[in-house]
C-alpha cells in the first residue's frame, strides 16, 4: 500500500469515528470517490453502510483528501521526500558540509544538500543573483558587495568562520615596502581579501594602480598554485590551509588581519531574501545542521575524527591537517562557537569598505541591513529541542 492509498484508507476511517454522517461525490478529471458513513454511536455494532473506491488515481489522492478535510491516522508513518538544497562555495567543500554528511546530519532535520564549486567569487556572485544555487558559503563582505554593487536583494543568515588570512609573499619578499611595482593576486578587486590587502598596504603607505598592481585570479588554492609557477606574482591573501603550505614551502608573511585590522566576520551563509522568505523551514533546518557539524568539530573529543576528514576529504598532509586543526578550531579568527555571526567582526568588515571604497559616504550603515538573525534564532530553538 503506498503512501496515497494508505491515507486515503485512514481517512476514511476517520470520517467514521467522528460520528457524523458524510455523502460526498467529488470529481476530478474522470475520477470519482464515493463515500457514504452513517452515525452509529448510538450502536456498538459500527457499520460502515457503504464506502467504494471505483477509481482514483494517486495524482489525485492528495487534492481530494485536503478538499475533504481528511488526515492520516495519529501515529501513521508518512516519509516525506528530503527538501533539496544546492550550496555554492568555492574550490571544494566546507568542512561543515563533510562533517555534516558524515554524522547523517542533513537527513535527520529532512534535507538533501549537494554543492556546486565556482572557480571565483565574481561567478559564484552570479550563480546566486540567477537562480543557480540556493544559499552561498563564502566571505560576507560579497552579500554585502551583491546589495550595494549589483543591486541584489541578498540576506546573511548565519556565520561560520572569522579570518586568520596572512599576506603571503614570495620568499625574497622582505617586507611591505618590497611589493612596490610588483604584482599581486586577488579574487576580485573590489570585495573581502582583496580589501584586508589594500588595507595592509595602506599602513605602509602605498595605494593600488599608483604603487603596485592587483590581478584578479580566483580562489586561494589557486592563487597559492600561481605564485609556485609565477615569481611575478608578489604576495596574495592566503588562509589555512594554504597559508600554512605556503609558508612550509619557502613562502613569507607580511602580516596577518588579527594583527593589522582586528576582529573580521569571513565565511558566513548568505541568500536571496525571498528564498529565504519562502523556504523558511528549509533554511532554518539547514542552519541547525550545520550548527550541529561545527559543534562537532569544535569538541575537542572528536579532534582524531576531524584530522581524519582533513586528511581524508580535503587531501592534507597529515602534517598540514594537523597544524590548520590547531589554528583554526582553537585561536581567533577560525570557526566560530555554534557558527554564530560576529556582529562586531562584521561591523569591521562594513567599515573596512567605507574606508577603502569610499562607500556610503565612508558611514557605513547598521549590520541590520544586510543581517537577519531570525533564521539562526531559529535553528538555535529548533536544536534545544532535539535529544
Amino acid at each position: 500500500m503506498n503512501f496515497f492509498h494508505r491515507s486515503l484508507s485512514f481517512a476514511m476511517l476517520a470520517c467514521v469515528s467522528n460520528g457524523v454522517a458524510h455523502s460526498s461525490s467529488a470529481k476530478h478529471d474522470g475520477y470519482v470517490i464515493l463515500s457514504e458513513a452513517k452515525d452509529l454511536n448510538r450502536s456498538t455494532t459500527r457499520r460502515l453502510r457503504s464506502a467504494e473506491i471505483l477509481r482514483t488515481s494517486s495524482s489525485d489522492a492528495p487534492r481530494m483528501i485536503t478538499s475533504l478535510g481528511m488526515f492520516a491516522a495519529p501515529g501513521e508513518s508518512q516519509q516525506r521526500a528530503p527538501t533539496k538544497i544546492k550550496l555554492l562555495t568555492l574550490f571544494g567543500r566546507p568542512l561543515q558540509l563533510v562533517a555534516a554528511e558524515k554524522l547523517g546530519l542533513f537527513s535527520r532535520f529532512g534535507i538533501e544538500v549537494e554543492s556546486e564549486n565556482s572557480a571565483n567569487s565574481q561567478e559564484l556572485r552570479d550563480k546566486l543573483a540567477a537562480g543557480g544555487g540556493d544559499i552561498a558559503y563564502l566571505a560576507v563582505d560579497n552579500a554585502v558587495a551583491m546589495v550595494e554593487l549589483a543591486r541584489q536583494d541578498v540576506v546573511i543568515v548565519m556565520g561560520g568562520e572569522g579570518s586568520q588570512n596572512e599576506l603571503i609573499a614570495q620568499p625574497e619578499i622582505k617586507s611591505t615596502k618590497d611589493l612596490r611595482g610588483k604584482t599581486v593576486l586577488v579574487d576580485a578587486q573590489n570585495t573581502a581579501y582583496a580589501l584586508q590587502l589594500k588595507k595592509i598596504l595602506i599602513l605602509s603607505g602605498m595605494q593600488a594602480g599608483r604603487d603596485y598592481e592587483m590581478k584578479a585570479y580566483g580562489a586561494t588554492p589557486q592563487r597559492l598554485i600561481a605564485m609556485r609557477e609565477n615569481k611575478s606574482y608578489a604576495a596574495s591573501m592566503l588562509g589555512p590551509p594554504s597559508s600554512i603550505i605556503a609558508k612550509r614551502e619557502g613562502f613569507v608573511s607580511l602580516g596577518s588581519v588579527q594583527e593589522s585590522i582586528g576582529r573580521y566576520q569571513a565565511a558566513g551563509f548568505f541568500t536571496e531574501r525571498k528564498w529565504a522568505q519562502d523556504h523558511r523551514e528549509a533554511l532554518t533546518n539547514f542552519l541547525a545542521a550545520v550548527i550541529e557539524a561545527q559543534r562537532w568539530l569544535l569538541a575537542p573529543a572528536n579532534k582524531n575524527d576531524v584530522l581524519a576528514l582533513m586528511t581524508r576529504d580535503t587531501h592534507l598532509a597529515p602534517e598540514v591537517a594537523a597544524e590548520t586543526y590547531e589554528s583554526t578550531m582553537t585561536k581567533p579568527g577560525g570557526y566560530a562557537k555554534d557558527a554564530a555571526f560576529d556582529l562586531p567582526g562584521f561591523q569591521n568588515v562594513l567599515k573596512l569598505r567605507a574606508e577603502i571604497e569610499g562607500s556610503w559616504g565612508g558611514h557605513p550603515p547598521a549590520p541590520e541591513k544586510y543581517y537577519d538573525a531570525s533564521y539562526y534564532d531559529a535553528a538555535l530553538a529548533k536544536l534545544k529541542g532535539k535529544p
